[in-house]
């Protein structure tokens, strides 16, 4: 029985388009634009690389604006060969694709439509194809075959991209640090063997494409030897003729010393970009040019990419230059701001300056106006609170983002800075409906369900979710941390927030409710050292050099606190909770004048940035409690009223309204306010203690009105039998009462109190 061959299908390969893209004209480099290549002997200096005849036929530098290979030589990019006339050609789904993966030279525009496709060509559209459809196992499978074949720089430069992307970054940093020819080598777009239908064919064919696509097989590619550490193992001659990659292009540079710092090699990777940037020199003899492009500078990647190896190696100023550098070189290049503005690296102030004098006008002619308002939405709300709502309204109005999670964000963190839990959290949970997780706004958005008690259990089921979801995000565990510090569970709150900050070292809010649990169960040594460890990771934040201050006075350790609130202060003077605890540490210190100015500009702050005034009621009271201090004490009850109005059953109000009345000789107020604490507060010893004062003040003042008018014989009689109830129902009391009846008969002045407890303070 013979076996049934297979089916013969008579079809034709259809035409691959030309893929066109916007960035053919780019002047800068980009990865969606050409390679450039810059051959050089030693690694130590970016600047000396030799001039290239590989892709150019004038002499190029190694400079970070030609940084990307070139694809046109070996017609490393797809063209569409000629139409035949009697097919029928299906358009390619990628027809309109302008990723701007492949690009063509303008010299090889003349001769494209003589131009017909070989193997390598199909295959490198396989592999661009796989990529864009994140098939990696595909787009290395047949890269690998590409390379093999040609042995051309720019297949290995996406082939290594392609490993990149599989996480495999040792493989891609031994192929991009494979030596390569620096000449162009001379093969065609196949293989050396002309495969067609699975017919072999070493004969020359016919027609301009075809002889352009055949290759004898007597001619192999060449294949040059690596050692197993990365050496060349070749003769002297050989290896004055070839190069690696990262010494021919700074885009291969780049993404190698990315592959080294996903492996945790940072010395590594330091040294293979260097720790300063070293095109510094270049740019600024360069003519000041606007850079029209649209694409990222790679030259400001790499600054962000070294700013990242500093603060992996500790070295926070270093870090803050590098993305400060960053920026400056491209406005573009995001990730530089986030780690400035997320990691709190500079002040409030410094972060408002630097943002505003970007160059947006040089960078972005025609889009600089935008990208500042963006930018700008992500500052801290502190200060500029006019700037920021015109900010917010420009971009809802005119740009039209009024529903961007982004934009939005920017209101619920004015809002959240305002301690306006409610409405802020109304914003999150808009943004959290619109896309699943924002990392920027959860936070946010937990923190608010976190103040907000009747929202804990929507917390507890918020947390689960999230771990389920996205268990490698650290902000799901987070979330668990929270919930379990709004249930007064400390050591459990801890374990998640260590574990937080161990997925990712720069959360600083994690940092800060580490620190929070400490304080919360009265570990206030553990909890200084927290906050100071905080406070030296993130160098532009005032908050954890605050709560040391708050932790130092509870420790009445006066000295320090003033020493950390002060600095605090230094770094944000638009805080009005810093304002509070500068006045509580003037309070400490009998500056009585000096702590009701700072509660009044604290409360002058709090109104500025329209905060809800229930979260400032304490700084109310601690006014009211300087104007009594001041014996200022019709300002001191209606500091008090004010507390009232807005919480009708705050006890220490009510008890300390009792008290200015007290002193102003109104018994009966001081009386019904002392009920109305103790109603709220029954067990409060100084109320209590106020209580008996003033009820025996006003017994008092009644006895001696009554000897004044009956006569002292009448009323010792009246005395007489007051003194018998009295002993019945206290007998331990005796003396105290004998007191009482004596002082009524010399005449104490009404309602006296010889000293009131000091021990009421803030």
């Amino acid at each position: 029985m013979t076996s049934t061959p297979p089916p013969q299908f008579d079809f034709e390969i259809p035409p691959v388009p030309h893929l066109p893209t916007p960035s053919g004209s780019r002047h800068r480099g980009s990865f969606g634009s050409s390679f450039s290549f810059g051959p050089q002997p030693l690694v130590d200096s970016y600047l000396e690389a030799n001039s290239s005849t590989y892709s150019n036929n004038h002499s190029i530098a190694l400079d970070p604006n030609r940084s990307i290979l070139h694809a046109s030589p070996l017609r490393s990019s797809p063209r569409r060969h000629r139409k035949p006339k009697d097919s029928i050609n299906r358009p390619h789904p990628l027809a309109n694709d302008t990723t701007g993966i492949f690009q063509h030279s303008d010299d090889d525009a003349d001769d494209e439509e003589e131009y017909e496709w070989g193997m390598v060509d199909r295959m490198r559209l396989w592999r661009h194809d796989a990529l864009m459809q994140h098939l990696y196992e595909t787009a290395a499978f047949w890269g690998d075959k590409i390379v093999s074949w040609t042995n051309d720089p720019n297949d290995a430069f996406w082939l290594a991209q392609t490993y990149f992307m599989q996480h495999q970054y040792s493989r891609a940093e031994r192929l991009l640090t494979r030596p390569f020819p620096t000449s162009a080598p001379n093969h065609p777009s196949t293989p050396p063997l002309n495969i067609t239908n699975g017919d072999v064919s070493t004969t020359e064919a016919k027609g301009k494409g075809k002889e352009r696509d055949t290759l004898p097989l007597s001619a192999p590619i060449p294949r040059l030897p690596l050692g197993p550490t990365g050496m060349i193992e070749a003769t002297q001659d050989a290896q004055e003729s070839v190069s690696r990659l990262v010494d021919m292009s700074v885009a291969c540079r780049y993404l190698a010393a990315q592959c080294q710092v996903r492996q945790g090699n940072w010395s590594d990777a330091t040294e293979m970009l260097g720790e300063a940037n070293p095109f510094r020199d270049l740019e600024q003899n360069k003519p000041a040019i606007p850079d029209v492009d649209g694409g990222i500078k790679i030259e400001a990647s790499m600054c962000h990419l070294r700013g990242l190896l500093m603060l992996k190696l500790n070295r926070g100023d270093q870090a803050k230059n590098c993305f400060m550098e960053a920026l400056a070189l491209d406005v573009k290049c995001y990730d530089a701001f986030e780690q400035l503005v997320s990691g709190e690296m500079m002040t409030p102030e410094e972060e408002w300056e630097f943002v505003q004098g970007l160059a947006y006008a040089s960078h972005t002619p025609q889009d600089a106006a935008f990208i500042q308002l963006i930018y700008t939405t992500r500052l801290r709300k502190y200060k500029h609170t006019e700037e920021h709502a015109l900010t917010r309204q420009r971009l809802v109005t005119e740009y039209g983002l009024g529903d961007n999670p982004d934009v939005l964000f920017s209101f619920a963190d004015a809002l959240y800075a305002n301690f306006r839990w409610s409405d802020c959290f109304v914003i999150t949970s808009r943004i959290l409906g619109l896309v699943a997780i924002h990392n920027a706004t959860t936070p946010l958005h937990i923190a608010c369900m976190y103040h907000m008690k009747h929202l804990h259990s929507k917390l507890f089921i918020l947390a689960h979710e999230m771990v389920d979801r996205e268990p490698e995000n650290p902000i799901s565990w987070y979330a668990v941390g929270v919930w379990y510090l709004s249930n007064g569970k400390w050591a459990q709150a801890r374990q998640y927030f260590s574990k937080t900050s161990l997925m990712d070292p720069r959360f600083g809010p994690a940092w800060i409710a580490f620190a929070h649990t400490f304080a919360m169960e009265g570990e206030h040594d553990h909890a200084v050292t927290a906050y100071s460890t905080c406070a030296r990771m993130f160098t532009g934040s005032h908050l954890p050099l605050m709560f040391v201050g708050m932790e130092q006075i509870t420790l009445s350790n006066y000295e320090q606190a003033d020493e950390a609130l002060n600095a605090s202060y230094s770094m944000c003077d638009g805080d009005p909770l810093l304002m509070n605890e500068r006045g509580v540490m003037a309070y400490n210190h009998g500056k009585y004048a000096e702590a009701a100015n700072l509660f009044q500009r604290a409360l002058d702050l709090a109104e500025v940035t329209q905060s809800s005034q229930q979260s400032w009621t304490t700084t109310y009271v601690n006014l009211g409690t300087c104007y009594r201090k001041l014996k200022q004490y019709e300002q001191a009850k209606e500091a008090y009223q004010k507390v009232l109005l807005l919480d009708p059953r705050h006890s220490l109000a009510l008890g300390f309204l009792g008290l200015v009345y007290h002193l102003m000789n109104d018994l009966d107020n001081a009386i019904i306010k002392y009920h109305e604490a103790l109603s709220v507060d029954p067990i409060n010893g100084y109320i209590l203690e106020l209580l008996d004062m003033a009820l025996e003040s006003a017994a008092n003042y009644g006895l001696h009105e009554y000897s004044l008018t009956f006569g002292p014989e009448q009323f010792q009689l009246q005395a007489a039998r007051l003194k018998e109830k009295f002993i019945r129902f206290k007998p331990e009391s005796k003396d105290l009462f004998e007191f009482y009846i004596n002082a009524a008969i010399r005449g104490v002045p009404k309602g006296s109190l010889s000293s009131a407890p000091e021990s009421m303070n803030i």
